[in-house]
């Protein structure tokens, strides 16, 4: 089988924000988008994002001694987030498929797997609806500890409104489990939200271990940091020379 059109990639991702692909009788018939797209919408959408994030550093650079330097982070960016929720999905991935059976939605390894896949898509994609902000944002200050801090906001953002829709769908699996008596849907629900945080948690660390995503122009060039202190430090620290 070919590989989609780039329309075709876009319609149905059109499909999926509106929830065309995730009502009951879509699940039933099998989620969500198939694999060829699944994968390059999380390649292009996230490096979209990522090309967003590090153009701070590029800009800073552009024309001078570390000109190169500007175009590896953008680079690197571009990569680095597709990578953070790609891994982050692969740890996750096995505590949702027990948490998913627990509840007796049943939903099957490879279902499980899209659905999940498909909050990934939706997840980047409002992320690569923000990136202009981060782009405008780039263009009209100098602040470096700002630009790390609304990049955490942005992406914040954008994976709580992923979640939300990983949720909604959930629980229309779950409801219908609860309809035929398999398993209490309140039950399921608080599992769910269970899982989610644990999600979270696992996201802001990979984030830590994965930076920088913006780059601080000064800075040589490196791929990663060192992993001392912690995401949560690093949020107050850029706090701090924000308002300082």
């Amino acid at each position: 089988m070919s590989a989609p059109s780039m329309p075709s990639w876009l319609a149905n991702l059109d499909d999926l924000l509106r929830g065309k692909r995730t009502t009951r009788d879509r699940i039933a018939e099998g989620l969500v988008l198939p694999w060829q797209v699944h994968i390059p919408l999380v390649f292009l959408l996230g490096g979209a994002y990522g090309a967003s994030a590090g153009c701070f550093a590029l800009v800073r650079t552009w024309g001078g001694p570390n000109a190169a330097d500007g175009v590896k982070q953008l680079l690197a960016a571009m990569l680095k987030v597709p990578a953070l929720f790609i891994l982050t999905l692969i740890v996750t991935f096995p505590s949702l498929y027990v948490f998913n059976a627990l509840v007796g939605a049943r939903l099957g390894f490879r279902a499980t797997l899209e659905l999940l896949l498909a909050s990934l898509v939706v997840t980047l994609a409002v992320a690569a609806s923000l990136g202009p902000i981060l782009v405008f944002f780039t263009l009209s200050t100098e602040s470096y500890a700002f630009m790390v801090l609304l990049n955490v906001v942005l992406l914040a953002i954008a994976g709580i409104v992923g979640l939300a829709f990983l949720l909604k769908t959930l629980r229309k699996i779950a409801d219908a489990a609860a309809m035929a008596g398999d398993v209490e849907g309140a039950s399921g629900d608080t599992i769910f939200r269970v899982w989610i945080i644990i999600y979270g948690l696992v996201g802001v660390q990979m984030a830590w271990i994965l930076r920088p995503f913006v780059g601080h122009p000064a800075a040589p060039f490196g791929l990663f940091r060192d992993r001392q202190g912690s995401f949560f430090a690093g949020v107050i620290e850029n706090l701090r020379q924000l308002v300082n």
